[in-house]
């Protein structure tokens, strides 16, 4: 289901410059010894970009996953890209976070960095977040404006391509724009809550739980300390 999704980030990640770079093969390509599952993994060298990286799950019907977290470089204090697809085939779930991570809840900070997206909430009601997160704290790492669902079928092939489109042109509008403006926060500052958000979210990464039940606990413990948030450690 996400294929298309994934295509685009690449694409996209391509035309900027962004170069993938060698990872182990364990976290490259994982095919479950408990069902037909499969779990691939990309890490990005793009031009302005600490690090990038991405993942997809394919379990079939049942379970198709696409996540991806862009840190800046230290030099840049814009929010961390922060894309979180689910679908669940059986019960025809479509769970979907969309967001521009704040480093900081500052008001200016925000007033900054995030016109572009509340714009995008503006325009997509049904993806407008106002249903909490259970596993996340809002008001840390998560902006006001993100494109939020719990949603269907109906969502998932016709409001969240659109939305997902849009969101990624907005991101690279705010990445350009933050690039010709000095940064309002200096490189040690950044280097620390990047560093802080890998520690806030490898201690509650919701996904953690469907890894495991996939891959096993020893392999998806590493793959969440190694690869995912590896500054957790």
């Amino acid at each position: 289901m996400f294929d298309p999704f994934l295509e685009t980030l690449h694409q996209d990640i391509k035309a900027r410059g962004g170069q993938v770079q060698t990872i182990s093969p364990e976290f490259e390509l994982q095919r479950s010894e408990r069902n037909a599952s499969t779990i691939r993994s990309w890490l990005w060298d793009v031009p302005g970009f600490r690090r990038w990286r991405v993942t997809r799950l394919d379990a079939g019907e049942s379970l198709q996953v696409l996540n991806s977290v862009a840190y800046p470089s230290h030099d840049l204090d814009h929010p961390i890209l922060g894309i979180d697809l689910l679908w669940f085939g059986a019960r025809q779930k479509l769970v979907a976070v969309l967001d521009f991570q704040p480093l900081i809840q500052d008001e200016g900070y925000l007033k900054r960095h995030f016109s572009g997206l509340k714009a995008l909430n503006e325009r997509f009601p049904e993806l407008n977040g106002e249903e909490t997160m259970r596993s996340f704290d809002p008001h840390q790492y998560f902006s006001p404006w993100l494109l939020f669902c719990r949603g269907g079928a109906e969502q998932a092939h016709e409001s969240l391509p659109t939305a997902f489109n849009e969101f990624m042109k907005c991101f690279w509008d705010l990445h350009d724009t933050a690039k010709a403006v000095p940064s309002q926060l200096p490189p040690d500052e950044v280097d620390r809550l990047q560093i802080a958000y890998d520690v806030y979210s490898a201690e509650r990464d919701p996904a953690h739980g469907l890894f495991t039940s996939h891959f096993g606990k020893a392999w998806s413990d590493k793959f969440l300390h190694t690869f995912l948030f590896p500054a957790a450690l």
